[in-house]
């Protein structure tokens, strides 16, 4: 059950990655202002980051887990 959730993770942390848009791509940002998919690019951006905060937190503790099972401690 503890790798399905960390197996989820990988995948939300990756699809998270993607949802990020390069400043300095200018035909990508233009895309992502003019879609509105996130709504505006400051909220977005905003909430990215947290999710992608406790996405990384959720894989250590995953991870640290996995970990001290395979341990046996």
């Amino acid at each position: 059950m503890l790798k399905l959730f960390g197996i989820f993770d990988s995948i939300l942390l990756i699809v998270i990655i993607f949802f990020r848009v390069p400043r300095t791509s200018v035909g990508t940002a233009s895309f992502a202002n003019k879609s509105n998919l996130l709504g505006s690019p400051r909220s977005a951006e905003r909430f990215l980051n947290f999710l992608t905060a406790l996405g990384v937190l959720v894989y250590f503790g995953i991870a640290l887990q996995q970990n001290l099972i395979l341990r046996g401690i």
